[in-house]
């Protein structure tokens, strides 16, 4: 008998606003959203409680679930555990900075700051919800995932 795998569909992050939280990633990732995810007409009510949105090739997707309450993470203090994070890298430190930039305009926060590390540039975040992430740097020529 051949062995069968699952297959991973989506990473969810809770969210007690699904449609901000989607923007944020939309606008830092490039992602596009789902059919039918797209946000509703001027006017119209927002009441979307689930999102999806996928990389430019349709593989990768991102999804965000609307609950009541979520109490922020408190990385890198262990009181509300960060549960999940999302790691994002780009080739170089130029790259790095840049990102950082865009990360503060779309309403993230900087965690943690090692950018100047000489094997492994990076900086922590938190998404407007609280979820921290990373973006660090994978040269091109990099065997590393």
């Amino acid at each position: 008998m051949t062995e069968s795998f699952p297959t991973v569909r989506s990473t969810v992050l809770d969210t007690t606003d699904p449609r901000g939280l989607a923007e944020f990633y939309r606008r830092l990732l490039g992602y596009d959203y789902r059919p039918g995810d797209e946000p509703p007409a001027d006017g119209e009510p927002d009441t979307a409680d689930w999102l999806v949105l996928l990389d430019p090739a349709g593989r990768v997707r991102l999804a965000f679930q609307g609950v009541p309450e979520l109490p922020a993470p408190t990385w890198p203090n262990p009181d509300v555990p960060q549960q999940l994070h999302l790691d994002m890298s780009v080739p170089g430190t130029d790259e790095l900075r840049a990102q950082d930039a865009r990360v503060h305009e779309l309403g993230g926060t900087r965690l943690y700051d090692r950018s100047d590390d000489p094997v492994e540039p990076l900086y922590v975040y938190a998404d407007p919800a609280g979820h921290p992430f990373c973006i660090f740097v994978v040269p091109p020529a990099s065997e590393e995932l």
